[in-house]
């Protein structure tokens, strides 16, 4: 390991890292605006565009663990290159795409495959090159801040884009983006060598990838087939549980595996995943009801639908900007419950005001508050995970880390979604924003379990 970063140096290295992040999380919201021009473009409608979405999201999802897994074969730098080369094919194939086939291909496949590869060595690489306890929180406080800023401006830029010159075009930003994220990467430096012959579990990773297809396929088909969604659901729960008793199977024989078992024993762990897969659940799903509404009950333009997710935008920026100081007066159990509060209070405001109010400033109160809250809670979930764990198993819960929260992702353009375009109406609108309320709860009882001073594991522990 190399000597601390400091200075220019530290922001050189975080630049690109905290720039990636930023654009895989804004190519997760950036299409909820561009529905409308989508649908009429490529002649398919809002549950055709929610699939190629979904589809990104899902992509992402089951491809993160075995992609991490790879970071050791291959090396956390090749596989960041990777996967942003990856990417840039997908969204220049998705602003040419003639057709929602094509789009699914560039947008959903390319584009996911590409995200898989680059997220892990995101969070790898600052974990390796940040020891300092506090050089890494505000490492981590960088780079989920602009996490949360892409997927909150997502809306904002992509409908001023699309209605400034086309929904073409918004991929075209993407895909300069990632030119500009390979440049700024040029002189980064993996601080461990590739390791080509680290065995990978293959069959291990195609369970657990169809496993999380299913569940997600099942959600899909609940405003369509309800027999059909049940079959998807057990077929999916059948193979993720399979899945956990093949690894721990291979455990016992000693054999390398995907993923171990040891991940699922750290009860800290696991309720800070919790509360990251409830926080992006909320974020993506939120962006996405919100917009479809505005756009197919309203009928808001682009710009006029993420004009109003200006107020999202603030508030994560606001509170993300506040991270590191909020981190040293209040303990990451406390900021994680009080971000869950403020977004229970911010979903209550987006269904009570938006019925009782028919101006369009009756979403910013709602909207502001989820903004801040998710801020104010993203960087101490995700420091509470990777504090966890040593070094040496950095990189598997760096991988798990990053599916849950895409899952999430995928979960709330997947439910909340499914909910909305069953019938776009005010009444199901509620009702999809309800179903985000009960992901809050529910993040909100798991940060409540959380210890309050979590112990760190490991000589050069994540931040506390």
């Amino acid at each position: 390991m190399s000597a601390e970063l400091t200075g220019a140096a530290r922001r050189s290295f975080l630049l690109p890292l905290a720039l990636a992040q930023f654009i895989c999380s804004f190519a997760g919201s950036n299409m909820n605006v561009m529905i409308n021009d989508i649908s009429e473009d490529l002649d398919t409608d809002v549950q055709g565009v929610q699939l190629a979405i979904t589809s990104f999201l899902l992509i992402m999802a089951i491809l993160m663990i075995p992609a991490s897994k790879l970071t050791d074969r291959w090396g956390r730098k090749r596989c960041f290159l990777g996967g942003l080369i990856l990417y840039g094919i997908g969204a220049l194939l998705s602003a040419v795409s003639p057709g929602l086939g094509v789009l699914i291909l560039g947008n959903s496949v390319f584009e996911g495959v590409g995200t898989a590869l680059l997220i892990p060595p995101v969070y790898i690489l600052t974990t390796l090159a940040f020891s300092n306890v506090t050089s890494r929180a505000r490492a981590f406080g960088v780079i989920s801040g602009l996490g949360g800023i892409g997927a909150a401006a997502g809306p904002l830029i992509g409908g001023f884009i699309a209605t400034a010159i086309s929904w073409r075009a918004a991929f075209i930003f993407q895909a300069l983006v990632v030119a500009a994220i390979i440049l700024l990467s040029r002189r980064m430096v993996d601080p461990l060598p590739a390791d080509p012959g680290r065995p990978f579990d293959v069959f291990g990773a195609i369970l657990s990838a169809v496993g999380m297809f299913f569940v997600v396929l099942g959600i899909l088909q609940a405003d369509s087939n309800t027999a059909l969604m049940a079959v998807c659901l057990a077929i999916g729960a059948a193979l993720l549980i399979g899945f956990f008793l093949y690894i721990r199977y291979r455990e016992r024989v000693g054999k390398d595996v995907l993923l171990t078992t040891r991940l699922f024993k750290n009860r800290t762990s696991n309720l800070a995943l919790a509360t990251q897969n409830a926080q992006w659940l909320i974020l993506i799903g939120t962006s996405f009801v919100v917009a479809v509404y505005l756009q197919t009950v309203r009928g808001y333009n682009p710009i006029e639908t993420g004009a109003i997710f200006t107020a999202a935008t603030l508030g994560v920026l606001v509170s993300s900007l506040a991270a590191e100081r909020l981190a040293k007066r209040r303990a990451q159990k406390t900021l994680i419950v009080a971000g869950f509060v403020m977004t229970l209070a911010g979903i209550g405001l987006l269904i009570g005001f938006v019925y009782a109010w028919s101006s369009v400033v009756a979403f910013v109160p709602g909207l502001l508050l989820i903004g801040l809250g998710v801020g104010v809670m993203l960087t101490p979930s995700v420091n509470v995970v990777q504090s966890s764990f040593p070094e040496d198993m950095q990189g598997e819960i760096s991988g798990l880390s990053r599916s849950v929260s895409n899952l999430g992702s995928t979960f709330g353009t997947a439910i909340a979604g499914t909910i909305l375009v069953a019938d776009l109406s005010r009444g199901t609108y509620a009702l999809a924003m309800a179903s985000l309320a009960l992901a809050a709860v529910i993040g909100l009882v798991a940060a409540l379990r959380l210890p309050t001073n979590p112990e760190a594991r490991g000589a050069s522990a994540a931040p506390s």
